[in-house]
């Protein structure tokens, strides 16, 4: 990992060759179709099963669970290359990473569920939100009552993405209190079960992929199937979350690229007052300054992960990438919109639905708000910082 870190914020060779290969991949694959399947409620299984069929699902879990051992630059490289082809796609590969909790897992209770994971022939999701907890990711009423065996879950869970889709799910929950303390638990649940209901949201991005809300009423989970950390379970899923924004952050960025480029085709092309538009500062100025924030806050999210591979605290720069890259990425697409002219409100081009799909990431993992007050606690002191 040292060679990363020295290598003046570019690729090591073995990430160079990588990079090439998914991006040449995404390209002649997934590129073309990203509209169609973006504009559709229907899961697109085929492509999911592509990319496991490419080794792009589940990699940073080891070998023997279906993985390839990918370390945080490597995924970060997957995600944001398929975001450039397919964002919805790239989010495949982004929910695929949450499976390496299943590693405290017995063997013989992970293995089948991660290999189908890696063979693309699953899904999983992560259940932490719930309708009155929004961003506090502690403020959890699920319960999970322990019995014979294992455990019974009741409680609601919202905002759950791929919940329509997925076959398992690892639901954050508590359990009542013992001498006055509850406790957190991470379980990982068959939403296959009858005694779970589900409710799709009717949403305008993420479309192929769902978001429902799931309601258990006394879901029985057996007793090893509890995720066990070293740290509390809230303590693990946060943790989570410092690979997690920074993959987001770089799905944003991906995305926007893509508007970024097929605007620079765009204003090649049309002309007004006799010339290319692209002759116009007005035009080539604006994307001069996109392009400028799309590689900085870029590298801020490799930084981050380079961080998370030396095994360094990055809890700040992950926030960063949270709450950065997704407005920068806005910004890059509406303006995108703006120099197609009439062209660019139409559904005909991908750029709306872009912006409709990275629109969402602004509020999953956590809002900017939730983003910049961990920046602030980190920059100022816990104690001064509500």
């Amino acid at each position: 990992m040292s060679s990363i870190l020295d290598s003046e914020f570019l690729f090591g060779s073995d990430h160079r060759l990588f990079e090439e290969s998914v991006a040449s991949l995404a390209r002649r694959e997934f590129y073309d179709g990203y509209l169609r399947r973006a504009t559709s409620d229907e899961m697109c299984w085929a492509e999911l099963r592509a990319l496991g069929k490419h080794g792009l699902l589940c990699l940073n879990l080891p070998e023997e669970l279906g993985g390839q051992n990918a370390d945080p630059i490597s995924l970060g490289i997957a995600c944001e290359h398929m975001a450039i082809a397919d964002f919805n796609l790239s989010y495949l590969v982004f929910a695929s990473t949450i499976a390496s909790a299943l590693m405290a897992l017995e063997t013989d209770v992970a293995a089948p569920i991660t290999q189908s994971l890696a063979a693309g022939e699953q899904l999983l999701a992560v259940a932490l939100t719930e309708p009155r907890g929004g961003s506090d990711a502690s403020a959890t009423s699920v319960r999970a009552q322990l019995v014979k065996d294992g455990f019974l879950l009741t409680g609601e869970k919202t905002s759950v993405t791929l919940g329509m889709h997925a076959s398992h799910a690892i639901v954050v929950a508590t359990t009542d209190p013992a001498g006055g303390t509850a406790a957190t638990r991470r379980l990982l649940v068959s939403l296959e079960d009858p005694s779970i209901k589900k409710q799709r949201f009717s949403d305008l991005g993420f479309r192929p992929l769902s978001r429902a809300a799931l309601s258990f009423d006394d879901t029985f989970v057996p007793a090893n199937h509890e995720i066990v950390a070293k740290v509390s379970a809230l303590s693990a899923q946060l943790f989570e979350f410092d690979l997690t924004r920074t993959l987001l952050g770089l799905m944003a960025l991906g995305a926007a690229r893509r508007a970024l480029d097929t605007t620079v085709e765009w204003v090649r092309e049309r002309h007004a007052f006799n010339k290319p538009i692209a002759g116009f500062q007005g035009v080539s100025f604006t994307l001069a300054e996109h392009a400028t924030e799309l590689e900085a806050a870029r590298w801020l999210c490799y930084r981050a992960l380079g961080l998370r591979s030396a095994g360094i605290t990055h809890t700040k720069e992950a926030a960063m990438c949270k709450w950065w890259a997704p407005k920068v990425a806005m910004a890059t697409i509406n303006d995108c919109i703006v120099l197609h002219g009439h062209v660019g409100w139409s559904a005909e081009m991908p750029l709306q639905q872009l912006a409709l799909d990275v629109s969402g990431l602004q509020i999953g993992d956590g809002t900017p708000q939730i983003q910049k007050l961990i920046i602030a606690r980190h920059l100022i002191g816990r104690s001064y910082v509500g």
